[in-house]
């Protein structure tokens, strides 16, 4: 098909999508590093209420990252560092949301986000990566458009981009059939990324508040459950090297 002089939003979005791995990691760092937790409404008690809140927020967007994974997977990293398709994946989670992956990497985001609970982290975090998915999904939507043509069209019409669409999810999962080896091997890192992240944030945020409310045995869980997911992800990474998670479908 013939292509036109590609937008702003669609040149950002190749950009970000070849560079996106180190510049989304330097802005999280820089955010939830640089800037300390607040502690919510300077009370201890509603500061664990939130950070529970934070923490379902994320395992949220982690499920639907599993549920995407292991129902029918799309191969995100593209050829080259840019977007690419062999074909136009639309069953699995695909046939309820254009970009169901991104959404739950929002939604991972906006738990911890939550959990840090810093007005900056708030404002800058989600005007960028809410800026970058847009310029991501730009350029993905330009070169899948200029190769599937009116497939592609049908598809945005019958598919939001990023609301999920609930009806028929029930007969979706229950069709087809999951593989938990596959949603283990690509998403363990993603996964213990964030929940160590958020261990790390509530290690922190006792740390800084000083308070009687969170020293002492309060400090042991989130320390406790990094160390049980730093041995559970070299277990995994392990497994991986020794071919335990290879399937025939990906």
């Amino acid at each position: 098909m013939t292509q036109g002089t590609p937008s702003l939003a669609v040149r950002y979005g190749r950009w970000l999508f070849k560079h996106r791995n180190k510049v989304f990691t330097v802005v999280m760092l820089v955010l939830l590093l640089g800037l300390p937790p607040v502690t919510f409404a300077h009370d201890v008690a509603l500061d664990r209420w939130l950070d529970v809140l934070g923490i379902a927020i994320a395992a949220s967007g982690q499920i639907l990252r599993a549920a995407v994974i292991g129902l029918e997977y799309i191969k995100r990293g593209g050829v080259n560092k840019q977007p690419h398709a062999d074909k136009l994946v639309t069953g699995g989670m695909f046939a309820h949301c254009r970009n169901p992956l991104y959404v739950g990497n929002l939604l991972i985001l906006a738990g911890l986000f939550v959990i840090h609970n810093h007005p900056l982290v708030y404002l800058i975090g989600g005007l960028f990566y809410l800026s970058a998915y847009y310029a991501i999904v730009a350029a993905e939507e330009d070169y899948l458009r200029n190769k599937f043509g009116a497939d592609f069209d049908a598809y945005c019409r019958e598919v939001p981009r990023w609301n999920i669409r609930w009806a028929g999810l029930g007969a979706t999962m229950a069709s087809m059939e999951m593989n938990w080896k596959r949603m283990v091997q690509k998403d363990y890192g993603t996964a213990y990324f964030w929940m160590a992240g958020a261990a790390l944030l509530l290690t922190v945020e006792r740390l800084r508040a000083g308070s009687t409310g969170y020293v002492g045995d309060s400090m042991l869980a989130p320390l406790a459950g990094l160390a049980a997911l730093t041995a559970l992800f070299f277990v995994v990474w392990r497994l991986k090297r020794a071919r335990y998670f290879q399937t025939s479908n990906g």
